[in-house]
């Protein structure tokens, strides 16, 4: 052992002349352990929200999404789909087309989106997942999201549910009126989804032949979707796709077909890792206290040194170890017990949303990720060990 970390150990350890000093390194220490497991558990807790709100929203998005770099439709009849379909790891590949449209149901009428899909999306597990009812979801009919359906007062259970769907005409748009301008059709309503709030209030999955014929696509489609394995290679499958399908066409995995989600949720996370690893700051303020008195202390000890041949640096590094000890052991205790409360709260769960509400997980999600107990203990190395550099140096200055 070296022997300025021997000594700073010593320090530590050893019973001061005054316990004020004792009883400020114990406040040092608590304050970074409070810092530290504020830190793990937030930083946890995000994890979790993430988790549950991608596995929600990731539901009703495709593994991989294809589309057009220049227009919006992609000509099928030149597509390589079966070249798609006999890569490894694909399950599915699946035409899709989306656009706007005017939805009405009851009198009631709602602006949202319809996505016209092939009979193979019902039969995903996925999908059924995160169908409400018990019907599944029969041929030629619409599956709206739970809110459209609460705007629209629709009843899937009704025999007589139905919504109608307007979409533009295609074609010369300084011709058409008010009255001719939209192609409508109805279809029936047997059941309902729920995934996240945003797609409920928008969405109506619909047949896919049946949206063709409204919007006048023929042998066209918005985007060629790809279902995977479950022990498939994302990345491996879709630098695949990408090779087979050419510079054309962009595609894009869950993450990047949702990158504004990802985004706004780890902007949240950084957001507030700042704001903590400033407390986190505020709390080596006691550190600065206690190394200040602790060298006022021990200037017989640090004369004696000198006398002995060390120099002001050998004596600088004593006590800027002695701050790092102080950091490390507050980083430590404070990250065993949020890492001890993560682990416990993701196997039984017993900090509770409350009662009365109807939340799609009962208890708080966490999850805790390696890199984030290594930035932690990163960031309590930095801060501890530049406090600690930065008083010591002024302290040697003044002496």
């Amino acid at each position: 052992m070296r022997l300025p970390l021997f000594i700073a150990q010593r320090y530590l350890l050893a019973k001061k002349s005054h316990n004020l000093i004792d009883i400020i390194t114990w406040i040092s220490i608590i304050g970074i352990s409070v810092g530290a497991f504020a830190l793990i558990v937030v930083l946890s807790a995000f994890n979790g929200l993430e988790q549950v709100i991608s596995s929600m929203s990731n539901r009703l998005t495709p593994d991989l999404q294809i589309a057009a770099v220049k227009g919006k439709t992609i000509d099928l009849t030149a597509f390589p789909m079966e070249s798609l379909k006999a890569v490894r790891g694909v399950e599915v590949v699946m035409p899709t087309i989306t656009d706007d449209a005017l939805l009405r149901a009851n009198d009631k009428q709602h602006i949202g989106q319809v996505k016209g899909v092939g009979p193979e999306y019902a039969r995903l597990e996925r999908i059924q997942e995160v169908m409400l009812g018990e019907n599944g979801w029969a041929d030629g009919t619409a599956v709206p999201g739970s809110g459209v359906a609460w705007h629209l007062g629709i009843n899937p259970y009704s025999p007589y549910a139905m919504v109608r769907v307007y979409v533009p005409k295609r074609g010369d748009a300084s011709q058409m009126s008010l009255e001719n301008g939209f192609n409508s059709d109805v279809l029936t309503v047997q059941n309902v989804f729920m995934t996240e709030q945003e797609l409920d209030e928008k969405l109506v999955l619909v047949p896919f032949d049946w949206l063709a014929q409204l919007i006048e696509y023929e042998d066209k489609a918005s985007n060629v979707e790809l279902f995977l394995s479950a022990d498939a290679d994302v990345q491996k499958v879709k630098k695949e796709v990408k090779a087979i399908v050419g510079n054309d066409f962009s595609v894009k995995d869950q993450q990047e077909q949702q990158a504004t989600l990802y985004k706004i949720m780890r902007s949240e996370k950084w957001a507030v890792y700042i704001i903590l690893t400033f407390i986190l700051i505020l709390a080596t303020f006691n550190v600065v206290g206690s190394l200040s008195m602790l060298m006022i202390e021990k200037r017989k000890d640090t004369e004696i040194l000198k006398a002995m041949g060390a120099d002001n640096r050998l004596i600088q590094k004593i006590f800027v170890n002695e701050g790092l000890l102080i950091s490390v052991a507050g980083g430590i205790i404070g990250l065993l017990l949020g890492i001890i409360l993560v682990l416990l709260q993701q196997k039984y769960g017993f900090v509770k949303f409350g009662t009365g509400g109807n939340y799609v997980v009962d208890a708080y999600p966490v999850l805790l990720k390696f890199q984030d107990v290594l930035l932690i203990f990163a960031t309590i190395l930095v801060v501890g060990c530049t406090s600690a550099y930065l008083t010591v140096r002024h302290a040697m200055r003044r002496s």
